[in-house]
């Protein structure tokens, strides 16, 4: 019966653990080795215990592989039964304060990523992109509306093509000297709005954009999905959502070199996720670039 095998797989309390710390996280190895303070071989262990049991999913993403709590299917029902149980015990409470720890040290360690390359950003932008005229293609697809957020600007290159078509403007980043270069650029328009935030914690109201773009910023999270209901949170009923984003690709380059967390995202899942954050998508576009990669364009409308 599938309840004897799940309840074997969380007979022991490392599992027990690490179950707790990935229904809210995805972690890589080397991160849950931080959270659980164990080594290495004995974590792999138990995570392939898990793994097999369907407790656990393990997403390959070239040469890494990240692990979070089952998300469908029987086993995330099972866990979705004893999330509560777990919730209560203190134990684990500690566990979760240290996966906390990782996570600001991740967050924190991107954010300083690119405020260390943020002048040298058109560069690197251009060297990937090559030929295609990314803002371009973005721009006719903008509709004319009141207000238009940039979810993850950087310096600013959107703002400035969404101002054409909007009345009001706001950009959003993480990274201080990201928004200081944008601030340069547009100190004097009054339309514009630089706000500092979190892609998964907008520093937006609810419905308070016309039009949203994310572009090529998705593959930096963890959890993409929940940028993806922020963006839904701010936009109103029929607002347009357009997001570019690389398909999945191979290039660890991208990670080394570019500070990616992941290595694009399949298009069937993008779609999923924009299906599960209420948006209905209304046309996919592809782009070949350098590096042997392709730019999705995806054009959605909130429902």
């Amino acid at each position: 019966m599938e309840i004897i095998k799940y309840c074997k797989a969380l007979s022991d309390d490392t599992r027990a653990r690490l179950v707790n710390v990935l229904l809210e996280y995805e972690l890589n190895v080397g991160e849950i080795v931080q959270v659980m303070e164990m080594g290495q071989s004995r974590i792999s262990r138990h995570l392939k215990i898990l793994s097999e049991s369907g407790l656990v999913d393990v997403r390959r993403d070239g040469l890494w592989a990240f692990y979070r709590a089952s998300e469908e299917g029987q086993g995330r029902m099972f866990l979705d039964g004893i999330s509560l149980l777990m919730a209560e015990e203190s134990d684990l409470q500690r566990d979760q304060n240290r996966a906390d720890k990782v996570i600001r040290e991740r967050t924190a360690a991107t954010r300083q990523f690119f405020d260390d390359i943020a002048s040298d950003w058109d560069r690197m932008t251009a060297e990937v992109l090559g030929d295609l005229n990314l803002g371009k293609e973005i721009q006719a697809r903008l509709p004319q509306c009141s207000c238009a957020a940039d979810i993850g600007c950087g310096p600013g290159d959107m703002l400035e093509i969404l101002s054409r078509t909007s009345d009001s403007v706001i950009g959003v980043d993480n990274s201080p000297k990201m928004l200081e270069l944008a601030e340069e650029r547009f100190s004097e328009d009054a339309s514009m709005s630089l706000r500092i935030g979190e892609m998964t914690h907008l520093p937006l109201r609810d419905w308070e954009a016309d039009c949203t773009v994310v572009s090529l910023v998705l593959h930096h999270l963890a959890r993409p999905i929940d940028a993806l209901k922020e963006a839904g949170r701010v936009l109103k009923i029929g607002g347009r959502l357009i997001i570019a984003e690389f398909d999945q690709h191979e290039n660890e380059l991208m990670r080394s070199e570019y500070g990616d967390r992941r290595l694009g995202i399949p298009r069937e899942k993008m779609v999923g996720w924009l299906e599960k954050a209420r948006f209905d998508v209304k046309s996919v576009t592809e782009f070949e670039v350098n590096m042997g990669l392709v730019v999705v364009l995806y054009e959605a409308e909130k429902k």
